[in-house]
């Protein structure tokens, strides 16, 4: 060995230069072939998933059909009486007599308030007189006309008067019955803010009247809403005072406008409010119902969006189809498809990230 290296060290320079290329050049082809090799056998499915020419990707699919679907607008709501108004006096005068209790319930006619009327009294008691006086002497020259013992003129005079006789009874009647304050409608009566003896008058409040009976919900909607607004829509209401009740109800009349501010149209609802649970002036949710028919609903999971449009994937004769749809409304877990698709389509809900168009699929149904 050591005979061996000497003759090594004894050789041509050029000759030993000669077989170190030879080496090297030989060592880069074995490295090349080498990976080459591993990459031509190296392990299937490495390409892109589900792509032509790949390993088929397990994906679970909805048959999709047509069904029943109810849309859904929500807006906030104030609650106002279904009649409220603010009791005052028609004239000034004194009160004299109180018949209402505070949130006492009454009916419509009821005797709310009485008045100092004495003078207006004897004011009737007058024109009472005044119109049995005239009546009197009508009839008794009506009976004296047979005889010509009055002429036609005095009878025609006499009738007149009574005329203006009954006229001032009616005037006096009105104004005692101005002394008097009745409920116009039935309902619930407010806090009282006038006592015995007080001087009322047309700018007093003397009390509230509210018809709770029915209350009526106002709200606005976006006037992008306003093509899908129909009277008789059923609404459901609820409100955090009872959180684990809904109150049920349907749009009577919108609003012949838009709000030029707000861009919304002004709606009022109807709910019954038979047990009294809804006061005027709270705030409560409202969720506006329609129902439609025919419509194309699939699970929000099989949606891809990209780029502010909306895709998905559906399985044609084994492989994976991108569509592009357009969607309508919304629905807890479920989505409208208004363009795109149509039914019996099988769209995948499991697996849209791992499959391209044109790739096998191997398809799981959901049931």
């Amino acid at each position: 060995m050591i005979r061996s290296d000497k003759n090594l060290n004894n050789d041509n320079p050029l000759a030993v230069l000669g077989r170190l290329g030879c080496l090297v050049l030989t060592a880069t082809l074995l490295g090349c072939g080498s990976g080459t090799s591993q990459k031509a056998g190296g392990p299937p499915g490495m390409g892109p998933p589900g792509g032509p020419g790949g390993a088929a990707v397990a994906v679970v699919t909805k048959r999709v059909a047509l069904q029943s679907f109810t849309d859904r607008f929500t807006a906030l709501g104030t609650a106002r009486a279904n009649e409220s108004i603010e009791v005052t006096a028609r004239t000034t005068s004194v009160v004299t007599k109180i018949n209402f209790r505070e949130g006492q319930r009454v009916r419509t006619g009821d005797v709310l308030l009485e008045l100092d009327s004495r003078q207006e009294g004897a004011d009737l008691s007058l024109a009472e007189a005044q119109l049995k006086q005239a009546e009197n002497q009508y009839e008794r020259s009506r009976t004296l006309a047979v005889s010509q013992a009055v002429s036609a003129a005095d009878l025609d005079q006499l009738e007149a008067n009574v005329l203006v006789a009954r006229a001032q009874v009616r005037g006096a009647r009105a104004r005692l019955d101005r002394l008097v304050i009745r409920a116009p409608f039935a309902g619930t009566v407010g806090l009282r803010k006038a006592s015995l003896g007080d001087l009322v008058g047309p700018d007093t409040v003397i009390t509230t009247l509210d018809d709770t009976s029915v209350i009526k919900l106002e709200f606005g909607i976006p006037e992008n809403f306003v093509g899908d607004l129909r009277t008789g829509m059923t609404i459901t209401a609820d409100s955090t005072v009872y959180p684990d009740r809904s109150f049920h109800g349907a749009v009577a009349s919108i609003d012949s406008r838009v709000d030029a501010v707000t861009r919304a149209v002004t709606v009022i609802a109807t709910v019954p409010n038979g047990e009294g649970l809804l006061k005027p002036g709270m705030f409560l949710t409202v969720a506006l119902e329609k129902k439609r028919d025919n419509v194309l609903l699939i699970p929000e999971e099989a949606l891809v969006p990209r780029e502010g449009r909306q895709y998905v994937f559906v399985v044609e004769n084994g492989k994976s189809m991108e569509r592009e749809v357009v969607l309508g409304g919304r629905a807890p877990g479920l989505a409208e498809i208004r363009s795109g698709l149509e039914s019996g389509a099988q769209v995948i809900t499991e697996g849209t990230q791992r499959v391209r168009t044109g790739g096998a699929v191997q398809v799981t149904p959901d049931n």
